[in-house]
C-alpha cells in the first residue's frame, strides 16, 4: 500500500510552527514526513530558515508514530558528514524506528556561505558518494579514522549511537543521480511523477515522491499563493542548483507567469485534482507521497486531507487519539 507523507518546508514556517505542523500531520493521518534541510529560504517572502537538527529533535518529543526524514541534508561543504552522522545518530536515539537520513548534492544556495566553491554536479556526486561512506563507517562504532579525496576524519567516535541505525535515502532527479542512489542509498526520494528516476533507481526499495500543491477555498486564492510564495517551482533546468541568493530567484521567478506555477502546482479545493496527482506518481513507481503545503493556510489543508483525501488512500485518520 502506498504511503502518504507530509513536507515540512523549514523555508516558510518558523521552528515552534514546523513542530505543531508535526504534531498535526500525525493527527491528520499522514504516516512520515520530510523537514527541508536549508540555511536561506528560496526567497525573501518566504521568510524563515531554522536549524533543522534543533526542529528534529523538537518533533521527536511532540510525536509518536510519525516517521521523519531530512528531505534533504548536504553533508559536503556547509555540514561536514562525520557531524551529520552524529547528528542524525542523535535523531534516530530520541525517535526509535521513526527517523530516516536523506541526504542530497544540494543547492549553491545554502551550500555557499562558508567560502567554499560551488563544484559542478560531477564533484558534488562524488563527494557525496565518500561522504555516505564516512557516516556509514562512524555507525560503526569505536574510533574511526578517514582520508579520502575529500573529507579527513581523524580519531573520531560517535558514543550516542541508536540501537537501531537510520536508513539513508539518497535524492535524485535525474537518472544518472538516480544510478548512484540506487548503489549507495537505502531508498529513493524525488520529486513529482519522474517515472524514469524511479525505474533507474529500481523496486527493491523504498522510493519517495513530493507533490506541491495549494489548498485554499477557491482555486483563484490558491493560485495566487502558490504564485506568491512558490513560483520557483515553474524554474526549469539547473537553475535552482546554482543560484546563491534569495535575491537571485526573485528575479527569476519575475519572469513566471501565474499559469505557468499553476502547472507545476496543484491548486484549490477540487479532491479529484489532488488525488491524481498522487495517482500519478504511484503509477511511476513510486510507494511513497508526500504532500507540500505551499502558504500558510496549513490547517485548511490537513482538514482537507483528513476528510476528503487520506481516505481513498486508505489511511487511518485516527492514527493518534
Amino acid at each position: 500500500m502506498t504511503e502518504i507523507g507530509y513536507s515540512l518546508s523549514s523555508e516558510e514556517h518558523s521552528a515552534l510552527d514546523l513542530v505543531r505542523y508535526a504534531e498535526r500531520a500525525e493527527q491528520a493521518g499522514f504516516q512520515f514526513a520530510l523537514i527541508s534541510d536549508h540555511f536561506h529560504p528560496w526567497m525573501s517572502r518566504q521568510g524563515q530558515s531554522p536549524f533543522v537538527w534543533s526542529v528534529i529533535g523538537a518533533i521527536a518529543v511532540r510525536t509518536h508514530k510519525l516517521r521523519l526524514g531530512t528531505g534533504v541534508t548536504c553533508p559536503l561543504l556547509r555540514i561536514h558528514p562525520a557531524i551529520v552522522a552524529q547528528a542524525a545518530a542523535t535523531a534516530a536515539s530520541m525517535m526509535p524506528g521513526r527517523f530516516f537520513l536523506g541526504v542530497g548534492t544540494g543547492e549553491n544556495l545554502n551550500e555557499h556561505i562558508l567560502g567554499d566553491k560551488w563544484p559542478p554536479i560531477w564533484e558534488r556526486q562524488d563527494m557525496l558518494q565518500e561522504a555516505v561512506t564516512v557516516i556509514r563507517q562512524l555507525w560503526k562504532g569505536g574510533v574511526q579514522n578517514h582520508q579520502g579525496r575529500y573529507f579527513t576524519v581523524e580519531n573520531a567516535q560517535i558514543f550516542s549511537l541508536p540501537s537501531s541505525l537510520p536508513p539513508i535515502y539518497m535524492a535524485a532527479a535525474g537518472s544518472s543521480t538516480a544510478e548512484l542512489a540506487a548503489r549507495i542509498a537505502d531508498g529513493l526520494i524525488s520529486v513529482g511523477a519522474n517515472a524514469e528516476v524511479a525505474m533507474k533507481f529500481g523496486k527493491s526499495k523504498p522510493r519517495y515522491a513530493q507533490v506541491a500543491v495549494c489548498w485554499a477555498e477557491s482555486e483563484k486564492e490558491a493560485r495566487k499563493t502558490a504564485c506568491e510564495w512558490w513560483p520557483i517551482t515553474a524554474l526549469s533546468g539547473p537553475l535552482t542548483q546554482e543560484l546563491a541568493l534569495p535575491s537571485h530567484f526573485e528575479a527569476a521567478a519575475k519572469l513566471v507567469t501565474e499559469d505557468k506555477v499553476a502547472e507545476e502546482i496543484v491548486c484549490g479545493p477540487d479532491p479529484s485534482r489532488h488525488i491524481e496527482a498522487l495517482q500519478k506518481c504511484i503509477a511511476a513507481g513510486f510507494d511513497h507521497v508526500y504532500i507540500h503545503q505551499i502558504g500558510k493556510d496549513q490547517e485548511g489543508f490537513f482538514k482537507f486531507y483528513q476528510e476528503k483525501i487520506l481516505p481513498h488512500f486508505g489511511s487511518d485518520k485516527s492514527r493518534v487519539a
